[in-house]
């Protein structure tokens, strides 16, 4: 990377900044995601360095500038480990790597104490840092430590899982069936008055619903022990085959078909995918179509 980097390397990597390269980074992230998710080994052994090569590509041009360099991108990552496992290396190799939380370190093989130590060890990383965004007096939120930069689905999974730490949360999955109708309600209340008037500013609130209704979905796959990422995900994979089912399978471009034609199609598609890869196809009458 280095030589890449250099004055007579490679043209295109000296242009690069941290603002061009960052696109590239996430693309490199969901590669491997779907790599994992496909078991593709040998594949994800490839988009493993091509994200690493994201993180020499940062490490590189931070050297360039004088900010930090590779070595101190390891160093703070081993510092974290040891700091954030106190029950693996001891609380006296925690303490010298910087923990300044008071835990447990004996967690006798339980995952979730291990959790705990985690989250509370973290937490007093982010009130000591440097230059940590507080005013005044103000007492950190629980909630600081759900960071922005996750997907949307994944925040509002960990924002919900987090409230729920303090009691802030619904007692069954069955108490959000109403909130979702309520939600739902409230969406199409606002979806109607946007759809009758030119205002574009009234599309502000059928966004505020729109995301109401799906952090309350999000939450309820969170009481259930679905991952909603991974739950949206299976479904687009689903969609996807039986759109391409119903391309195969039409004698005429989808275009020209009717919408009853088209509603055919689609059903047929489930129900030749479901009997191919196994499903019963009675739980999903609903699921996404054109």
């Amino acid at each position: 990377m280095a030589r890449l980097r250099a004055p007579d390397g490679c043209p295109w990597d000296r242009e690069q900044s941290f603002d061009t390269i960052r696109k590239y980074t996430l693309e490199e992230a969901y590669e491997v995601f779907d790599a994992i998710e496909r078991r593709d080994f040998p594949h994800l052994a490839e988009e493993l360095g091509d994200l690493m090569l994201q993180v020499l590509f940062y490490a590189e041009m931070a050297a360039n500038e004088g900010h930090f360099t590779i070595a101190e991108v390891l160093d703070h990552l081993n510092r974290k480990l040891i700091r954030r496992h106190p029950h693996v290396f001891g609380e006296e190799a925690s303490r010298a790597a910087g923990n300044e939380a008071v835990v447990d370190a004996s967690v006798e093989g339980s995952a979730a104490k291990v959790l705990r130590n985690w989250e509370e060890i973290k937490a007093a990383e982010k009130t000591s840092r440097p230059g940590a965004p507080r005013e005044g007096n103000e007492q950190p939120s629980r909630l600081d430590t759900v960071q922005r930069v996750v997907p949307a689905l994944a925040e509002a999974a960990k924002l919900g899982s987090k409230a729920a730490k303090s009691g802030f949360d619904w007692p069954h999955w069955r108490d959000l069936l109403p909130k979702l109708t309520e939600e739902t309600a409230e969406l199409e209340i606002e979806a109607t008055a946007a759809e009758k008037s030119a205002d574009p500013a009234l599309k502000t609130g059928v966004e505020a619903e729109l995301g109401d209704l799906l952090f309350t979905v999000v939450n309820l796959g969170r009481h259930l022990g679905v991952d909603a990422e991974m739950a949206l995900r299976g479904s687009n994979l689903r969609f996807r085959q039986r759109f391409r089912e119903m391309e195969l399978t039409s004698k005429r471009p989808l275009e020209d078909l009717k919408p009853e034609e088209l509603e055919a199609l689609w059903t047929k598609a489930k129900q030749k995918l479901n009997q191919t890869q196994g499903q019963s196809g009675s739980h999903d009458t609903s699921e996404p179509r054109p």
